[in-house]
């Protein structure tokens, strides 16, 4: 008969408000995206100890860090990126309004994901209190689509920072970027694990529902 539902359904709720709790992290936090100068790293690398301080300190000032909201250059604080929604949007040239359109896109889906969680959880533990394997089999395909949400999200921002980068670069100088180093942060893995936990409560929920089946089905037939 394999594992009974009650435990699947328990693994499910957990996966479920793990994926909330990263999500909700990293939509909050603004290390999506990373960029990072590096001055002239030979002729640092043979200066003095407080030269080399200077040098780490002026980097510091170049290096920034951004989130789904906000961009934090250097040790200044961190200011809004421009509202994709806002009146300022449109008066972005056409040949960037691509950019503006991913913009909208990722600060709709992923916000919406974390809200479609809550209610996914709410689903999933009334599914298991009431033994419904309609309600179990709704939810676990409810959280699925759920992640895939999630991914498409994750996707579109990855796309866009991709993008924006090389807009960047064809504005202005080549050589200006020659030791600009992007990465992306621990804001997108935490979006990521909650996609891979939102995916798996989803999978837990659609097992529980067959394993409560089967086990209703031997219940009626020993009767």
């Amino acid at each position: 008969m394999g594992v009974s539902p009650g435990p699947l359904c328990l693994g499910a709720a957990l996966s479920g408000l793990c994926s909330f709790v990263l999500l909700a992290a990293a939509v909050a936090t603004d290390y999506w995206y990373l960029l990072r100068v590096d001055l002239a790293p030979g002729n640092r690398s043979s200066s003095s100890s407080s030269s080399s301080s200077a040098w780490d300190a002026q980097q510091q000032q170049l290096d920034s860090h951004s989130g789904l909201w906000r961009l934090c250059e250097g040790q200044n604080a961190c200011i809004p990126l421009i509202d994709p929604f806002g009146a300022e949007s449109w008066q972005v040239p056409a040949s960037l309004q691509h950019l503006i359109c991913m913009h909208r896109a990722f600060v709709v889906l992923l916000p919406l994901s974390l809200i479609l969680i809550v209610f996914g959880w709410i689903c999933g533990i009334i599914g298991s209190l009431v033994r419904s394997t309609c309600l179990l089999q709704f939810t676990g395909c409810y959280f699925l689509m759920g992640a895939l949400l999630t991914l498409s999200g994750i996707s579109i921002y990855i796309c866009y920072s991709g993008a924006a980068f090389t807009e960047t670069v064809r504005m202005f100088d080549q050589e200006r970027f020659e030791h600009v180093h992007i990465t992306f942060g621990w804001s997108l893995a935490l979006a990521w694990l909650s996609f891979g936990t939102e995916g798996l409560a989803g999978f837990l929920l659609l097992l529980a529902a067959r394993q409560l089946h089967l086990k209703l089905d031997a219940h009626s037939v020993a009767i």
